[in-house]
């Protein structure tokens, strides 16, 4: 038998202190938990706060006897397990186990019930407050050790608690736990370090006197991940341009990635690896969505189950519909991807692009069109979104977006060349609009005779480039010009186009406005009076 299975890790560095989780833990109860289930991914403190809660004196009185076992893929062989778990007892200083001994080592026949109940019956003679922790349950897949695991709930006494830390929550019957009270629960979003807690750990006990705003940075781009923390203070020993660091600091940083990559990627069955690579593009996920990127059927289940099992999932909703990814682990996602799988990355975003279109999500086809290197399809998708994003005022979004397309696909689609013109006017780039404007009609005149007007953008458009024009000119105080160019919008506007008429009315108005008040301004006063 391994000593160290059977001990409290010792803490190898100064911690921080985090009482609300030690009180969190104990609940303000005064008796042991029936169980304390500390449930979250990789490098988020389990086992430290685990150790932080079994080591210091309880208030009140002192502290609970401690029977630790820390679990390997080994313990999934049942025998083993009771054996290493009657060592834990023995280790913490209770005299039990000497009759469960015996029956391990003399019955061919395993009968686990038996077994556990002589346990049970040795445990419940002693009357000191003691804590059997489990650590690394997620290594457990045995179903016999999850059975012993659910005797040992619902029979230890009342002075013997049970606690168990694993990345992914375990097939025990936690709902009738959870419902008699009997269940403390400790989480990712528990466990994340808040903008404090950051602080004493990079400036007290990392020795790197990192500014709040820094401090804040990191702790965003890490969502308060501790692993993730350790890394970044690491990386920054011996660093004079800290800020620089930390505005790069991202998924695919060096140590980052090696960390999930050894601790998460490598752990998993090849099933769940190739889903996290086949969705590693998505910034949110809902199940039909991963199954057109996967070409599986079971999206949701595979949502859930990863949900379970605590792999850098965050829901985004109470249904458990919609779910994004850790943001420091979709980075590393997406850096594999990349690095291993260029082509295959520019294929899920067209995938994507596709859902999100059928579906009606204009926007974010847009998105993923961009992402995977479609310019044609981006700039249809981007034609079909301009009401809404007109309607919503989404002006930076549509600039953005024109910005990434090619500009010969721009040149020649008339709409998207109006628009350029109308983000180069609201920049207040008077000389880059009248170019774009020429190129708007170019391309309009190139459309076939019996090109269809489908949209009302299309139908409105030479009526709107002589809008743009007059806009152009009321900027240059070109008063002559502004009222020119809106009486041609207006012979150009059809009688239904109310917001065309409407639009070339206004500038008219404004090119009146001018000339009335380049005449002396009291002559109008007091005409006025």
């Amino acid at each position: 038998m391994l000593g160290t299975k059977l001990h409290v890790p010792a803490t190898r560095r100064p911690l921080v202190a985090r009482p609300r989780l030690t009180e969190l833990v104990r609940s303000g109860a005064s008796e042991l938990p029936r169980l304390v289930l500390v449930s979250a991914p990789a490098g988020f403190g389990k086992t430290t706060l685990l150790s932080q809660w079994l080591s210091p004196a309880r208030p009140g009185g002192q502290a609970p006897r401690v029977a630790w076992l820390s679990l390997d893929k080994g313990d999934n062989d049942l025998r083993r397990l009771l054996t290493h778990l009657v060592g834990a007892l023995e280790t913490s200083g209770l005299k039990v186990g000497a009759q469960t001994t015996a029956r391990l080592e003399s019955a061919h026949e395993l009968s686990t019930e038996t077994i556990l109940t002589d346990l049970v019956n040795e445990v419940d003679l002693m009357a000191e407050e003691t804590v059997v922790a489990l650590d690394d349950y997620h290594v457990i897949d045995n179903t016999a050790v999850h059975e012993a695991t659910s005797f040992l709930l619902e029979h230890l006494p009342r002075h013997v608690g049970l606690a168990i830390a694993t990345r992914a929550d375990p097939p025990l019957p936690l709902a009738r736990l959870r419902s008699r009270a009997d269940l403390v629960e400790v989480r990712a979003a528990d466990l994340r370090f808040t903008p404090g807690e950051s602080e004493t750990f990079f400036n007290e006990l990392m020795g790197l006197d990192l500014s709040p705003d820094d401090i804040l940075a990191l702790d965003a781009r890490t969502e308060g991940w501790p692993a993730g923390l350790q890394l970044a203070a690491l990386s920054m020993r011996g660093r004079d341009d800290t800020s620089s660091f930390i505005d790069a600091f991202a998924g695919s940083h060096r140590f980052v990635l090696d960390y999930l990559v050894e601790e998460v990627l490598r752990r998993q069955s090849d099933r769940v690896a190739d889903f996290l690579m086949a969705t590693a593009v998505l910034d949110q996920m809902t199940g039909s969505l991963c199954d057109a990127l996967t070409g599986g059927d079971d999206g949701s289940a595979m949502l859930e189950e990863l949900e379970r099992s605590n792999l850098f999932v965050v829901p985004l909703d109470d249904q458990r519909t919609w779910y994004r990814y850790h943001h420091l682990f979709a980075e590393a996602l997406r850096a594999r991807l990349l690095g291993e799988h260029p082509g295959r990355a520019l294929a899920l975003h067209g995938a994507a692009s596709q859902w999100y279109a059928d579906h009606g999500m204009l926007e974010n086809a847009v998105h993923h069109a961009l992402a995977g290197r479609q310019a044609g399809r981006a700039a249809d998708l981007l034609e079909a979104a301009l009401p809404e994003l007109r309607r919503r005022r989404r002006n930076r979004v549509l600039r953005s977006w024109l910005g990434a397309l090619p500009e010969s696909e721009v040149r020649t689609r008339p709409v998207l060349s109006a628009s350029m013109a109308w983000t180069r006017l609201v920049a207040g780039d008077l000389d880059g609009v009248e170019g774009w404007l020429v190129d708007a009609e170019r391309a309009f005149k190139a459309l076939p005779l019996d090109a269809p007007m489908a949209s009302d953008e299309l139908r409105t458009l030479p009526a709107w480039i002589s809008i743009y024009r007059a806009s152009a000119a009321q900027a240059r105080d070109d008063v002559t010009g502004t009222a020119a160019h809106a009486r041609h919008a207006l012979e150009l506007a059809g009688p239904e186009d109310h917001l065309t008429r409407a639009g070339a009315a206004g500038f008219l108005g404004l090119s009146a406005w001018g000339l009335a008040t380049s005449r002396p301004l009291w002559r109008c006063t007091r005409r006025r009076c």
